[in-house]
């Protein structure tokens, strides 16, 4: 999901909030205009009006119910193609309930502290300022939309009755920029033909393409499955018309455009408002983690500098160069861990100490007997205290406190097609294979992990790794190779 999509679906519950209020203090000051309504003269004794601090806590508890309704009626769907139109009338519809329910509630403790007269103007107010807000967060999508902000480059994979009728749906949404379809021969089409199915990699990296949209009822279980990979080992999403393809059966969401079933296939759970808890959970626990173990830094970073020469954290290379891994969808971050070996040692891993190597055959590099390891070194690793300067690198948004283990650039390199998949998400300072092996796993085995991980994950999930991942440091786990 882009993050256009998910920054205006998180700017509408602010925006409602604030309407809401503002609707009722509003409300509340016109209560006090006697000659507000044209030839009736309102009777009002200012001494027996509810004060405003009263009203105004009165009113954060009705804001915070609305949007409560709001929720739990889909008014904030982060990927959403629903009229404008149809989005005022379900304000309408929700803001007359939520009125009702506070009515009931006073009508319950019999008793209405405030003017009824305020509360009727607070909801008209309500629902005007709210659709006014919904209506310029829309035009100011939709402006974006226009120079290309947000788009979705999608593609067809078949040239057919049902491409055609897609197409014809989709170019109404300025969400989704329609470049073209592929297919084994070129047919009279409206829509433009890109190449044939052989291409069809070349032209997703061409042509930049986020999504595939596949309509093609004839492609082999074999091309079907390598499509699927590619897309995945890409972070391309990927749609298709029931009964066309069995190739995966989780993580799937049903929309039905102009009548016809389509199915689209989710790499993981963390998207949408999956990815923005777990955003919110990593920043709370990094900031409670950086607190929590600030003695514990503090402690390491001077036995780390009586014990060896060097910078206290692991930032440079050999050769100068700053300390990169490689983040979600391939991007390069920069890198924190407490330094656990003597200073200019990194590159002997691939030279002197390469006979040494733990996991031949594999992307990834395991010393046995280490011998670039310090003192220290030896046990901040088997305790895992190196990784706790990596809290800075979630707090900044490079890392997420679980996920996938964060690799080096020419590790990465030397993947093929199916570990891709695990840059589908920000990588973590733990995860299932540190709790199920450590470095002592096998590195296909650990992919296999990281890819349940990614298919199933839940907010629980990631509380219950990062429990186990202490009842593992505390039994003294196989510590990690860097």
């Amino acid at each position: 999901m882009r993050r256009s999509e998910i920054a205006f679906g998180i700017v509408k519950i602010p925006v409602d909030f604030l309407m809401t209020l503002l609707a009722f203090i509003i409300g509340y000051y016109l209560r006090t205009l006697p000659n507000l309504i044209p030839g009736i003269k309102l009777e009002l004794d200012l001494t027996q009006f509810t004060p405003l601090n009263e009203y105004l806590h009165f009113s954060t508890g009705a804001a915070v119910l609305l949007l409560f309704l709001f929720v739990i009626n889909g008014m904030y769907a982060l990927k959403s193609s629903v009229k404008i139109s149809k989005e005022i009338g379900k304000v309408v519809v929700l803001t007359a309930t939520w009125v009702l329910l506070i009515i009931a509630y006073f009508f319950v403790i019999r008793e209405f502290p405030f003017s009824r007269l305020a509360l009727g103007y607070s909801w008209l107010l309500t629902i005007i300022f709210v659709a006014g807000g919904r209506i310029i967060i829309h035009y100011v999508q939709r402006l974006l939309l226009t120079f290309g902000i947000g788009q979705r480059r999608v593609v067809f994979l078949g040239m057919n009755r049902v491409s055609e009728e897609l197409y014809k749906y989709f170019k109404k949404d300025r969400h989704f920029k329609l470049l073209g379809v592929v297919d084994e021969y070129e047919k009279e089409s409206k829509l433009k033909y890109l190449g044939t199915l052989k291409d069809l990699e070349n032209i997703i990296k061409k042509q930049k393409v986020e999504e595939i949209i596949q309509t093609k009822s004839d492609i082999s279980k074999t091309d079907a499955g390598n499509i699927l990979e590619f897309c995945r080992a890409h972070h391309v999403l990927y749609h298709f018309v029931p009964d066309l393809v069995q190739v995966q059966r989780t993580n799937i969401d049903i929309a039905s455009p102009n009548g016809i079933p389509l199915i689209y296939l989710k790499p993981t759970a963390l998207d949408g408002w999956g990815k923005v808890v777990k955003r919110l959970f990593d920043i709370a626990g990094s900031i409670i983690g950086l607190i929590l173990f600030s003695p514990i830094f503090l402690i390491t970073a001077i036995a780390i500098k009586i014990d060896s020469k060097g910078t206290i954290l692991f930032k440079y290379l050999d050769d100068g160069s700053r300390v990169k891994r490689v983040g979600q969808y391939g991007k390069l971050f920069n890198f924190y861990k407490f330094r656990s070996m003597h200073p200019n040692t990194h590159n002997m891993r691939y030279t002197d100490l390469a006979q040494q190597n733990m996991r031949k055959g594999t992307p990834m590099v395991k010393i046995k007997n280490d011998p670039r390891v310090t003192k220290v070194g030896k046990f901040i690793r088997k305790t895992s205290i190196d990784e706790l300067p990596q809290l800075w690198n979630v707090l900044k948004g490079d890392m997420s406190l679980v996920g996938p283990r964060p690799h080096l650039p020419e590790e990465v390199e030397k993947y093929e097609k199916h570990h891709k998949f695990a840059l589908t998400i920000k990588p973590g300072v733990t995860g299932l294979p540190q709790i199920s092996g450590r470095s002592d796993l096998n590195f296909e085995k650990e992919i296999k992990l990281d890819t349940y991980y990614i298919e199933n994950w839940s907010l629980w999930m990631d509380i219950k790794i990062i429990l186990k991942t202490f009842a593992v440091v505390f039994r003294g786990g196989a510590a990690d190779g860097v």
